[in-house]
């Protein structure tokens, strides 16, 4: 079965993080939540989720996948967890794909895995060191790199996911399933 790691930091967009679990999950998708201290993550507007286990418990070669939530609390945290950063290189290495929305873009340039195009929440794109920041598109694949701008657009983001991993059918029918206007 296809697997998705999501990786959860206190401080992480709850909208943009569920939308992620339930759209691939949906669509047929493994999604495994790992905490990265403990297996309870407090989001930015303080909504706990337990995750299934800790990030030094996965099994990085069983991935497809791996994406990161927004919200800039938790991605400063991802993007200085070495186990994050080491998990992004070796995906990458694996020719295997990678995503993120809102800030999460920054915790991928940090490891050095953004692809040469992406986009993210406005204003975030100063912080990363790029010159290929699109900033009319909901969601940017650039290759093996999935990327998207935020709340308002993490269903869209999911639905790219589903589509990249399970394929053209699948992607279409969840999108008439509920009702998405991607």
């Amino acid at each position: 079965m296809t697997q998705v790691l999501v990786p959860l930091a206190n401080g992480f967009e709850e909208v943009e993080a569920i939308s992620i679990i339930d759209i691939c999950r949906r669509g047929g998708i493994d999604v495994i939540t790992a905490g990265l201290e403990n297996k309870t993550a407090i989001g930015a507007h303080n909504i706990a989720i337990v995750t299934e286990c800790l990030i030094d418990d996965v099994d990085v070669d069983g991935l497809d996948m791996v994406v990161l939530p927004g919200g800039w609390g938790g991605t400063e945290i991802l993007a200085e967890n070495q186990t994050i950063l080491s998990i992004l290189k070796e995906i990458q290495n694996s020719d295997k794909h990678i995503g993120a929305i809102c800030a999460a873009p920054y915790a991928l340039n940090k490891a050095g895995v953004l692809g040469d195009k992406f986009t993210c929440y406005p204003s975030i794109e100063n912080k990363i060191d790029s010159t290929g920041y699109i900033s009319n598109q909901a969601v940017v694949k650039d290759s093996k790199v999935i990327t998207s701008q935020g709340v308002g657009t993490a269903l869209c983001f999911a639905l790219e996911i589903v589509r990249t991993l399970k394929g053209e059918k699948i992607y279409r029918q969840l999108k008439l399933d509920i009702l998405a206007k991607c």
